[in-house]
């Protein structure tokens, strides 16, 4: 049995300091046992670690020289700068996704979905690179590999097979599509070859769809019919799925009726007002979602930075969050919700529920979600794993 109490410390809404005690990973009740370990809190506010669900930690040069982005409008172009970039690093795929997960790990993430591009281009690459990074920081932190064809599943060929070889080898929990009908023009065929491959190998699905207006809805359709024909409820999600956000009222309500009946859930990386889900909503219709970092200082961006308290930030100023209830509802996208998304246990800090947490000075959640305080400690079953922004356990 190993046993810590993190003394004086605040949980959420907590007007006064307590001890958590943490006995085997979870928290527990009643008295320490003797010869625990103590960890002073200094009065901070325990918070629960939260969860990443979109993320593209192949593509990133996080730590890396500067890299020039050159102009890019259409996903081709974009998926052409990716294959750039990951011919003219030096360093390997592995040690820069390993430092970017590493980062976000200090930043209190618990868990990650990483997109990991799969493409004539690269083969298995990414995949080999990102599933090292997961084992090299399997005692902080879990992660969902996607399998993701960034060149399109039908107008790249020999994507498909990969995508095949990724599910067959176990190395993989979800594959992915893009954009099938815009992108790929082959709706039909590529949402039945990635469905093909999930019931054939037991993986999950997730889909990337940037359409909008009615070709969208007409994807969203297209993915529920499939998700019940197959009987994968609860396996499936869409990304960004910018078809959502100007639905209203019974449009709307409509929608998000039949994703929920389905088992279908939807992620957001907050990109804008406009384009951001309108996550409460759907959560009151009974819709799993997700809030993730997308890229971070990739081909497409210079921008990111994987804190995942930050994206809670920017998914609050996007929806245009004023109230307190608002701002904390924000918090709960990425720490519930994303938990829920990735299947993994809800942690509240009550006993039973695992001691997955990390410390900050502040005053309330909702000032923690507008100013952004360091994450001075970062705690995974019970253990440190993160003080002010250096991992403190072996990579």
């Amino acid at each position: 049995m190993t046993a810590t109490v993190f003394r004086n410390v605040r949980p959420p809404g907590a007007e006064r300091a307590v001890d958590l005690t943490v006995v085997d990973g979870v928290f527990a009740d009643g008295p320490a046992p003797e010869g625990a370990e103590v960890v002073d809190g200094g009065g901070r506010i325990a918070l629960p670690t939260l969860v990443d669900a979109h993320i593209h930690p192949d593509k990133t040069t996080w730590g890396e020289p500067w890299v020039s982005r050159r102009p890019a409008s259409s996903i081709a172009e974009y998926a052409e700068a990716d294959a750039e970039l990951f011919r003219s690093q030096t360093t390997p795929l592995k040690d820069r996704a390993l430092r970017l997960m590493s980062h976000a790990v200090t930043q209190g993430t618990r868990a990650m979905r990483a997109h990991v591009d799969v493409a004539p281009a690269y083969g298995m690459a990414g995949v080999e690179g990102v599933v090292a990074a997961r084992e090299a920081l399997k005692d902080a932190l879990d992660v969902q590999v996607v399998a993701f064809p960034q060149h399109g599943v039908v107008r790249k060929p020999g994507t498909a097979d990969l995508l095949e070889e990724a599910a067959r080898s176990g190395a993989v929990d979800i594959v992915g599509g893009i954009d099938p009908s815009s992108f790929d023009e082959a709706l039909d065929e590529q949402l039945d070859l990635v469905f093909g491959i999930a019931d054939r190998h037991g993986v999950g699905v997730d889909i990337h769809l940037h359409d909008r207006g009615e070709p969208g809805l007409e994807v969203v359709r297209a993915i529920v019919d499939r998700t019940r024909a197959l009987s994968l409820q609860g396996k499936v999600s869409i990304s960004h799925v910018f078809c959502v956000p100007g639905l209203q009222g019974a449009e709307l309500d409509k929608l998000g009726d039949e994703l929920a009946d389905a088992g279908v859930s939807v992620t957001t990386v907050a990109p804008s007002e406009s384009l951001v889900l309108p996550t409460r909503r759907l959560r009151e219709l009974g819709v799993g979602v997700g809030l993730g970092s997308d890229g971070v200082r990739d081909s497409w961006s210079p921008f990111g930075n994987a804190d995942m308290l930050h994206r809670v930030h920017l998914l609050a100023e996007a929806q245009g969050a004023r109230l307190d209830e608002e701002l904390a509802d924000s918090f709960r996208v990425a720490a519930d919700d994303g938990a829920r998304l990735l299947g993994l246990p809800h942690v509240d800090l009550s006993p039973g529920t695992p001691a997955d947490f990390f410390l900050v000075r502040g005053e309330c959640l909702p000032q923690v979600v507008v100013d952004l305080p360091a994450r001075d400690v970062v705690v995974r079953a019970g253990r440190v794993v993160a003080r002010n922004g250096e991992l403190s356990c072996p990579e």
